[in-house]
């Protein structure tokens, strides 16, 4: 007798953009996989990353029970041999080299489970190292720094209002491929062209004409880690043509006179020279902003991952501010989510440069060291040298400058312990993996996108199926080893609750809970009776109420800016004779490293070949589909190139995530793929020097004939 048909509703953890799906399952077959159109956020969006749900699912490839490795086997093993190996290697390595000689690296995938975010400190509370790093220095870091030295709270992060801008200029951001990113945005092409049916537009800066800048009204190639050149340029033009407007926030402003130092001498002539924009260009730009009444300046990976990348977003936040484009409808607005709200007085605000690194002087923030550091930290010997790793849902040696570097360190370690599902890049070094249950397979509330979302809303998410026997959430993998190892270390140890329980809890003392007097007394059990998801309504100002800075203001000028005015004021952003510009490249099928072992995101057109200008090409005698060799500082490969006017002269781009064929890796539908890692060319010694992110954009290198 066939099952019974299922429909179920709950939200795509692939991209930041957390669409909502209709999933008809029959027993343990998914039947389809539709968008949801009563989801308030996504409004029955969906791309084509949501159909490969179920292939993560079924992949013949996932772990489901631990395995550790023998010689170059792979042995299933108990939970509690598993716990025990891990909990006796980790202490014993502690007592023989020091409470820093174990660290922690946790990757991309962790912010789409919330079982690893509730409970993913646990080990580091019980463990005590310093030495705790993640993908977000890679990626969004110069976003949190600066938030955090401005507004108070390193999770304050204003967010486009698209749906109601009139004028949004987008830098070094592609969202038609990421679908937003540090603004969770589904369904963002409607959005965009929405802003021109209104009689908007929205103007793109990047070294490639992206799927994003083939919509927009304009679009100007920029060359890559000149950005803060144009930044600043604005902000010059902005003072200089008497255009500020600070509107509500002028009393709350600390230090507007020093922004104005600043940017003297950064004329649009100079920018011009540097970026390859004409200076009436960028002038035009800085009117719009302050003339249109909702603009808002938006910048991403491109001007993230670049050697001035805090200086880059902490210029945007300026040039928002002095245009009045901040705390308004059609600007830039804090969220108002369910769980996460932040205001004066919330935990995680955040802290830098209490500690630094022990090889190269890196500053934590937070508690992090930057990721570029992490293989010299293992490789370099001496006191505090890292003997011992455990990574969560992450891909290092794919994902971090110099992976090779990455790579040779790994394989250098006393002990490496992984939670992860696949035996990929980096966990192939680990002596034990314990894998959770997949996505489908355990409840989920997304905490981080809904703190991001350009729509206030909330949603929880149910399980579309049981978990196998035998198996572990997250969570409780987390739990188990803590037990394990406060046991061995002789410590008090209380197991935390299930995320449902502690997500409640901060639900229920939140701005919409009962405790603040809001009328829908919110808690996750009612949130549970809008399958869809509960529309909680647009953006709206409150960032004057919210300011967690000690002062109560927003502190316009940190100490680390001065300094980085004076670096760019002596930096030239053109390449020396020969050299071409690096970039990297995103999809919409492969936004991360992860999302290549499955059929349905990676058929089609190859989309792992270098992108190089036609005019580049005849300038060293290449052909079209020719085999190239890339150098950088750090290393070579050797892959396929395609002529191609959508970069900009003097620039190539390469995407992340590719180059799986290494010995060991046990994905199969991904080893099949051609393609090399980009970081395998990108340099760990290339990075922001405020906050040590990685500098992935404008890496200098030269190519030649295979």
């Amino acid at each position: 007798m066939n099952a019974e048909v299922k429909t179920s509703y709950r939200a795509c953890h692939l991209c930041e953009a957390i669409c909502g799906l209709e999933i008809k399952t029959q027993g343990e077959q998914v039947l389809s996989i539709k968008g949801d159109k009563n989801d308030p956020l996504s409004r029955g969006h969906i791309c084509a990353k949501a159909s490969a749900l179920q292939d993560f699912h079924f992949d013949p490839d996932r772990l489901k029970h631990p395995v550790k490795r023998v010689g170059d086997k792979w042995e299933r093993i108990s939970w509690d041999e598993a716990y025990k190996t891990v909990a006796e290697n980790l202490v014993s390595v502690q007592a023989k080299s020091g409470v820093n000689a174990v660290a922690f690296y946790a990757g991309n995938p962790n912010v789409h489970n919330y079982g690893s975010l509730t409970h993913g400190s646990i080990l580091r509370k019980l463990l005590k190292t310093k030495n705790n790093f993640s993908a977000t220095s890679l990626d969004q870091l110069p976003h949190h720094l600066v938030s955090y030295s401005m507004y108070g709270h390193q999770s304050m992060l204003p967010i486009p209002d698209i749906d109601r801008t009139q004028y949004m200029l987008v830098i070094g951001a592609n969202p038609l491929a990421s679908n937003g990113s540090i603004m969770t945005v589904p369904d963002v092409t409607k959005r965009l062209k929405a802003i021109q049916k209104r009689g908007g537009r929205f103007v793109v800066i990047d070294p490639r004409k992206t799927e994003t800048a083939d919509i927009a009204d304009t679009h100007h190639f920029i060359r890559p880690g000149s950005d803060a050149f144009l930044l600043m340029a604005m902000i010059h033009t902005l003072f200089a043509e008497n255009l500020v407007n600070t509107g509500h926030l002028g009393d709350l402003l600390e230090g507007l006179d020093d922004v104005e130092n600043t940017a003297v001498g950064f004329t649009p002539e100079l920018a011009e020279q540097q970026t390859g924009i004409k200076a009436e260009d960028i002038r035009q730009m800085a009117r719009d902003m302050a003339q249109t009444e909702g603009a808002v300046c938006y910048g991403r990976m491109g001007v993230s991952t670049q050697a001035f990348g805090t200086l880059c977003q902490w210029a945007i936040q300026i040039i928002n501010i002095l245009s009045n484009s901040l705390d308004v409808h059609g600007g830039a607005m804090v969220t108002a989510p369910a769980f996460g709200f932040v205001k004066p007085g919330e935990n995680g605000a955040g802290h830098f440069a209490r500690w630094h690194s022990r090889v190269s002087a890196q500053p934590e923030f937070s508690g992090e060291f930057p990721s570029s550091v992490l293989a010299e930290e293992i490789l370099t010997e001496g006191e505090g040298q890292i003997r011992a790793l455990i990574t969560m849902a992450g891909n290092p040696v794919l994902s971090a400058p110099n992976g090779r570097s990455m790579d040779s360190a790994l394989s250098d370690l006393d002990f490496m312990v992984s939670v992860d599902l696949y035996i990929n890049e980096t966990t192939r070094h680990a002596n034990i993996i314990l894998p959770p249950t997949g996505a489908l397979e355990h409840d989920h509330y997304d905490l981080a996108f809904h703190r991001l979302a350009v729509h206030n809303t909330t949603r929880y998410n149910a399980p579309l199926f049981k978990a196998q026997e035998d198996t572990r959430h997250d969570w409780q993998i987390l739990n188990g080893l803590g037990q394990e190892i406060a046991d061995l270390k002789k410590v008090d140890f209380k197991p935390s609750p299930s995320p449902d329980k502690l997500i409640d809890m901060g639900i229920q003392g939140g701005v919409y809970g009962e405790a603040a007097g809001h009328e829908l007394a919110l808690t996750l059990d009612k949130i549970k009776e809008h399958p869809h998801g509960l529309d909680l309504g647009p953006l709206e100002p409150s960032l004057t109420k919210r300011l967690c800075t000690s002062s109560g203001r927003i502190e316009l000028m940190a100490d680390y800016i001065e300094p980085d005015i004076t670096r760019l004021r002596n930096t030239d952003a053109k390449p020396t004779e020969g050299e071409l510009l690096l970039i990297g490249r995103r999809h919409v099928r492969s936004n991360n490293s992860w999302m290549h072992n499955y059929q349905r995101l990676v058929k089609g057109k190859p989309r792992w070949q270098l992108l190089m200008h036609p005019k580049d090409l005849a300038d060293r005698k290449l052909e079209d589909n020719a085999q190239v060799t890339i150098q950088s500082r750090v290393g070579e490969v050797s892959t396929t190139v395609c002529a191609s006017h959508d970069v900009m002269q003097g620039v190539v781009s390469l995407p992340h995530g590719w180059g799986h064929k290494r010995e060991g890796v046990q994905m199969n539908i991904a080893a099949q793929q051609e393609g090399v890692s980009c970081n395998d060319l990108t340099d760990d010694k290339y990075i922001d020097e405020v906050s040590g992110n990685a500098a992935f954009n404008g890496v200098p290198v030269k190519i030649f004939a295979a």
